[in-house]
């Protein structure tokens, strides 16, 4: 009796130690390598889609560093029509010129400023600066309209000078909240069904830089 008590307690004591060899190590590596593998194709996908991928850490460790071939993100680009008028008044006598011409805007993301990921369990974080106006590029359409004063006449200068007033003017319409903020969400949309085609929930956090635990 006492024989088979010991026989039936060292079978136990095999199977308890097997059981949590097998939950303590055995799959928590295997989550975790699934992790790493996950993060890895992650960084593929962007990649392929955004010509970049950011730092991934999983469990405060590098997994993949940043990488990008590129040094802004453009996400929208938009045409529109813009008109302008500078003035100059001398003595009484005003000249002035009209402009009117297409600018083409794009807004994204500065690659200078660090974008990264950290994956907790089935959740990813995903850190970067805010969306900003990229660029603004006046197209090949540009037309002036001068008006000279009486004694105060129009010159070259005055067309430079009207030509950056106009294109400041455009910026400054260009910068709006709305357009800026399209970038924005085009990025969410695009990086979302990414993470979420991986098993994971994104978090976008905006204008605040990776902390470590």
């Amino acid at each position: 009796m006492l024989r088979r008590r010991l026989i039936i307690l060292s079978i136990f004591l095999v199977v308890l130690s097997a059981s949590a060899y097998i939950l303590l190590v055995v799959i928590p590596a295997r989550v975790a390598e699934n992790t790493y593998n996950a993060a890895r194709a992650i960084g593929d996908d962007l990649k392929e889609a955004f010509r970049f991928s950011p730092e991934v850490h999983v469990n405060n460790t590098v997994i993949l560093q940043e990488q990008h071939d590129i040094m802004e993100l453009s996400m929208v680009s938009q045409k529109f029509r813009h008109e302008y008028d500078w003035t100059n008044t001398w003595m009484g006598s005003t000249k002035k010129i009209s402009i009117t011409g297409t600018f083409e805007a794009k807004a994204g993301f500065d690659l200078d400023k660090k974008i990264a990921v950290d994956i907790r369990g089935d959740k990813a974080f995903i850190f970067l600066p805010h969306a900003q106006l990229l660029s603004i590029t006046p197209q090949h359409d540009v037309v002036f309209r001068d008006e000279s004063g009486v004694w105060n006449w129009v010159n070259e200068q005055d067309r430079s000078r009207a030509m950056n007033a106009f294109t400041r003017d455009a910026q400054n319409i260009a910068s709006t909240a709305q357009f800026v903020n399209r970038a924005q969400q085009a990025f969410e949309q695009k990086a979302g069904e990414i993470f979420r085609s991986h098993g994971m929930e994104p978090v976008f956090i905006y204008g605040t830089t990776l902390q470590k635990e």
